[in-house]
């Protein structure tokens, strides 16, 4: 893997493997070479016994702009059908954050910036979220005329009614909004974001690993038994459904309208820039 890395940085830093996106010229957007490196780097940091906890975090302004949609791969023969795109996105979008999820060890995500539908895909799978003050998630894809992420796990992560409403408005939530949810686990100042996760990688890296093996197990497995491996096959096919119905829909009518989902995402990054500034007025008041 050393020799041809391009998209990811990896080093081990006493027991804790860490993982850093490297396209930050692209915002982190993943393409399918990001994301094979990135599991990789998973399976590295499982198969290393000097490692005991994963440290997920990003180069550049915002953690992840979500999957790359400018690079799609090539169709084979020239055909690509909806059964290909089934098979892509369950090995490589649901799959590999399914085993980002289960892998034995501890893992923590560092957010910074716009984290953004799948971008979700990469920090939910991960056991811990420590995130900057500016950071921000989204998933607009119902504006993109899809049913959510692959990895649909907004009404376990949110709760069903914010969950609802993130996906039918297609609203951002600031990180003091998610650690009120429960989705992050602390916000820090963003010059101290990458300091504070590799503290509590640090000292989680100091437990025995077969107890936080068992720990997560047993945690993981609770989810498991309440339905969450089981609603996210059944999130996933519907997922791939909404792909099948808008490609349907665009054939029969190729001029029909879709939403400008840069215009929302821009309105609504204003939205929250002014809630921040209100917020920051009435404190100095």
């Amino acid at each position: 893997m050393e020799g041809d890395v391009e998209f990811i940085e990896y080093e081990v830093v006493d027991q804790v493997a860490v993982i850093t996106l490297n396209r930050p010229e692209k915002a982190n957007a993943q393409h399918r070479p990001l994301l094979i490196e990135l599991n990789d780097s998973f399976e590295r940091a499982v198969a290393d016994d000097d490692v005991n906890v994963v440290l997920l975090q990003a180069n550049g302004r915002h953690f992840s702009a979500g999957h790359d949609l400018g690079g799609a791969s090539a169709p084979r023969n020239g055909t690509w059908t909806m059964a290909d795109t089934y098979r892509s996105e369950a090995e490589y979008f649901l799959g590999y954050s399914l085993a980002w999820r289960n892998i034995p060890k501890p893992s923590i995500a560092a957010v910074q910036g716009k984290c953004i539908a799948a971008g979700l895909m990469l920090c939910w799978p991960c056991d811990l979220i420590i995130a900057a003050d500016n950071a921000e998630f989204s998933d607009p894809t119902a504006r993109m005329g899809l049913a959510g992420v692959e990895y649909m796990a907004h009404a376990w992560e949110f709760g069903p009614r914010k969950a609802k409403e993130l996906l039918f408005r297609s609203t951002a939530i600031t990180a003091n909004d998610a650690l009120e949810l429960g989705m992050v686990n602390k916000v820090v100042p963003l010059d101290e974001l990458r300091d504070e996760a590799m503290t509590w990688a640090r000292d989680i890296a100091t437990l025995d690993p077969i107890m936080t093996r068992l720990i997560k197990r047993g945690i993981n497995s609770t989810l498991d038994t309440m339905g969450f491996s089981a609603s996210l096959a059944h999130s996933f096919d519907v997922h791939e459904l909404a792909h099948g119905i808008m490609a349907s829909m665009r054939a029969a009518n190729p001029e029909m309208k879709t939403s400008n989902v840069l215009e929302h995402m821009r309105a609504t990054n204003k939205n929250i820039a002014d809630a921040q500034a209100t917020e920051r007025e009435t404190a100095a008041s």
